[in-house]
C-alpha cells in the first residue's frame, strides 16, 4: 500500500506542476511587451551583446524550447518564436541563459551534460532489471536496476541548479538590458518560476520512486512480498 501511495503522490505532483506552468504561460502570453520585440529577436540580441556565436531557430511543439550545446543552437518552440508576449520573452531569455552557462563553463551544466549518456542508459535499462529481479526473485538484478535508476535521479538533482541559475540570469539580463520594464519583469519571473517547478517536481518524483523501489527491495524496511 505504501508503494502505491508514493506512486499516486508522484503522479499528482507531476500533473500539478504541468498544469501550473501551462496556466501561468497562458496567463502572461496575453500581455505584449511594451518594446514590441519578439522573443526570437530578444534572444538574438542578448546573444549578440554577450558576444556568443549561437544561432536561434524555431522548433515544433509547445514549450519544447531548449539550448543545444553541441550545435550551439538555441531552439524556440512555436508558442515562443515570433511571440511578443512577456511569457515568451522570459522563456527565450532563459534559454539564452543556458548558452551563457555553456560559454562560461558553468560547472553544474558541464556535469549535467556529462551525465546525459549515463542517465539515458540508466532510464532505459533500469526497469528491465528491476522487473526481471522481482519476477525471478534475483536480488542482483534488482540491485543493478536500482543502481541504474539512481543515475536518473542524480541527473534530475543536478538539473535543478542549472535551471534555477538560467532563470536568474534571464531576469537579470531582461532588466539590465532594458528588454522589459520594471513593471513587466514580475510577469516573466512568474513564468520562469512556474517552469522551474516542473524540474523540482521531476526531481521529487524521481526521489520518491527511488524510495519506493528501495522499500520494495527491503532496503528501507519493506519487502517484495
Amino acid at each position: 500500500m505504501e508503494g502505491l501511495f508514493v506512486m499516486f503522490v508522484g503522479i499528482a505532483i507531476t500533473l500539478w506542476a504541468q498544469f501550473k506552468v501551462k496556466r501561468t504561460f497562458r496567463k502572461y502570453d496575453g500581455f505584449v511587451a511594451r518594446s514590441g520585440a519578439t522573443a526570437d529577436h530578444v534572444a538574438r540580441d542578448i546573444l549578440r551583446r554577450g558576444g556568443l556565436d549561437v544561432g536561434v531557430e524555431p522548433i515544433s511543439g509547445h514549450l519544447t524550447d531548449h539550448y543545444d550545446p553541441q550545435d550551439r543552437m538555441l531552439r524556440l518552440s512555436e508558442s515562443v518564436y515570433g511571440n511578443r508576449s512577456l511569457a515568451a520573452i522570459g522563456v527565450a531569455a532563459h534559454e539564452a541563459g543556458h548558452a551563457f552557462q555553456h560559454a562560461q563553463g558553468y560547472v553544474p551544466l558541464s556535469l549535467r551534460t556529462s551525465l546525459v549518456p549515463v542517465a539515458n542508459l540508466g532510464s532505459k535499462l533500469a526497469w528491465i532489471f528491476i522487473i526481471a529481479g522481482f519476477l525471478f526473485s534475483v536480488f542482483e538484478l534488482l540491485f543493478l536496476g536500482i543502481v541504474f535508476f539512481s543515475a536518473a535521479v542524480v541527473f534530475s538533482l543536478v538539473t535543478l541548479p542549472v535551471e534555477f541559475n538560467a532563470s536568474n540570469r534571464a531576469i537579470h539580463i531582461l532588466a539590465a538590458g532594458g528588454y522589459l520594464t520594471d513593471e513587466e519583469i514580475p510577469a516573466s519571473r512568474k513564468v520562469l518560476n512556474a517552469a522551474a517547478l516542473t524540474y523540482l517536481a521531476s526531481a521529487l518524483v524521481a526521489i520518491l520512486e527511488l524510495a519506493r523501489l528501495l522499500w520494495m527491495a527491503g532496503f528501507l524496511g519493506g519487502s517484495d512480498e
